[in-house]
């Protein structure tokens, strides 16, 4: 499996690009618009091609370059299930399997810091959490119908069963951690250890954050897979 981290400075967003060796098919998991340019030059000298572009779920602080390199490729594009996003070629469901040559990417729903979001678990050793756990984190839950009691489920229920080895890719880190692994965060995120449910619940509630900057223009345009009006 061929694996790499690609980051945007602008908004601390991580983009992963997954490939199956053999058939030379990738993935692009949660791309960024402004850096379509740079990604499909890696693509190219890496000799791949874009099979898909795949969203952990629609952003607020970023628009996806999904519809630019749909243009551009062809790939097809995958929202997850639930998503408010009928420009998408597929979507998505919990449980789902991914299969790019020798390269499995399962879907594992992780409702909460939206109502419609994907962690992905590839060949089940680097999993891909998105928005849901970062690195001594996780991701908000005060807009897009988002829920700190799903959050808190999901992440203990499902995320937080996986072994503890399970490698950790978020999609931000605004602290400059690149990777993680369950163990980890399972010792260290400050945000669920010593804390219940109703504990995470009021402290997800209590949190007063501003909203991202690029909130109003953000998720309409990922609703368009981040085509232009």
């Amino acid at each position: 499996m061929f694996f790499r981290q690609l980051f945007d400075p602008e908004t601390s967003t991580y983009t992963y690009l997954i490939a199956d060796e053999a058939s030379k098919t990738a993935v692009l998991v949660d791309s960024v618009l402004e850096q379509v340019d740079r990604d499909q030059k890696l693509i190219a000298e890496l000799g791949l091609k874009l099979g898909y572009c795949l969203e952990t779920h629609l952003h607020a602080d970023h628009i996806t370059g999904a519809g630019k390199l749909r243009e551009l490729t062809g790939c097809i594009n995958i929202v997850p299930f639930g998503a408010n996003a009928a420009c998408a070629d597929r979507k998505i469901q919990d449980g789902e399997v991914l299969q790019i040559g020798s390269v499995e990417i399962a879907a594992i729903a992780t409702l909460g810091h939206t109502d419609s979001h994907m962690a992905y678990l590839v060949n089940n050793t680097h999993l891909l959490t998105g928005d849901s756990l970062l690195i001594r984190g996780c991701g908000r839950t005060d807009f897009q119908s988002g829920n700190a009691g799903a959050l808190y489920d999901c992440i203990t229920q499902k995320l937080f069963t996986l072994p503890d080895s399970t490698l950790v890719y978020p999609g931000h880190d605004y602290r400059g951690h690149m990777v993680s692994t369950i163990g980890e965060e399972k010792q260290f995120n400050p945000r669920f250890v010593g804390r219940d449910r109703v504990d995470f619940i009021s402290l997800m509630n209590n949190l007063n954050l501003p909203n991202p900057q690029k909130i109003m223009e953000a998720v309409p345009a990922n609703q368009r897979c981040g085509q232009a009006a």
